[in-house]
């Protein structure tokens, strides 16, 4: 699949597939791909005839991320700066729209599972993986905040959890990911993943639609995922850190397959 078309979207009946389909960088999240994304959840939004999306990534990953190649331009600092805020709301912005929609949202997670990648996890009502998953928040490693899957990473593991996976930037495996509650199955590979996957479905179908968006509708009054503020606080960070000299020498360092200087070269 081209960068023109990064997102793979199929029907079967009420169910909805959205793959992630950009294998040459892991399923990164390009403005290609946010742009798809965003086109698909406005019409998820009002189509009462769909009742399951499952969100997965192409050639065995999920999804890696921010695609760093467009954080890393020849931009202004200050060009720099708005468009990352401009980008970075949207991001959350996106990841609220997933778990608002009325149908139900089944993560299928293979290999990379990382960054931004974290936030569509998180964001889905139920999150599947295979044995093959990676989890991991390495933005502090590249100079970066992870400004808007922070809250959806506190929901889901709580905050102890996910304080320490977004300071340390570990990579975690599938096992690791499903005792701290990233997700709620592990399954043994490929195969077993999509057994799961449509377990979950026809277990979702067995209730009633409009039962089951009241529901999510419930779970939602439960609280906010951030408080006021957050969002646009979220943003402005992440565009100051991607702006920044750190940020610059942990892009490079991610590209050279490096240690930043920070980290004793």
């Amino acid at each position: 699949m081209s960068d023109e078309s990064p997102l793979s979207i199929t029907r079967d009946g009420p169910v909805v597939r959205a793959v992630m389909d950009r294998p040459a960088r892991r399923n990164a999240l390009s403005e290609a791909m946010g742009a798809a994304w965003d086109r698909l959840l406005a019409d998820l939004a009002g189509d009462p005839t769909a009742r399951v999306l499952v969100i997965g990534g192409a050639a065995g990953h999920f999804c890696a991320g921010l695609d760093l190649t467009e954080v890393a331009s020849s931009e202004t600092p200050e060009q720099k700066l708005a468009r990352q805020q401009v980008r970075n709301r949207r991001t959350g912005g996106r990841f609220a729209d997933i778990a608002a929609l009325p149908q139900v949202v089944i993560a299928a997670i293979e290999g990379s599972c990382h960054a931004g990648g974290l936030g569509f996890c998180c964001a889905a009502d139920i999150a599947i993986a295979a044995a093959s998953g990676r989890f991991c928040a390495p933005e502090v490693r590249r100079g970066l905040v992870p400004a808007q899957i922070l809250p959806w990473l506190a929901r889901r593991t709580g905050r102890a959890a996910a304080t320490r996976l977004v300071l340390e930037g570990r990579v975690i495996d599938a096992n690791e990911a499903a005792r701290i509650g990233l997700v709620h199955q592990v399954a043994a590979d490929a195969a077993g993943l999509e057994a799961e996957v449509q377990a979950a479905i026809a277990a979702v179908l067995e209730g009633a639609p409009g039962a089951l968006a009241e529901t999510k509708a419930l779970l939602a009054a439960l609280g906010p995922i951030s408080p006021d503020g957050y969002a646009e606080a979220g943003a402005a960070a992440f565009a100051r850190t991607a702006s920044s000299p750190e940020a610059t020498e942990g892009i490079a360092a991610f590209k050279a397959k490096r240690k930043p200087a920070w980290a004793g070269g």
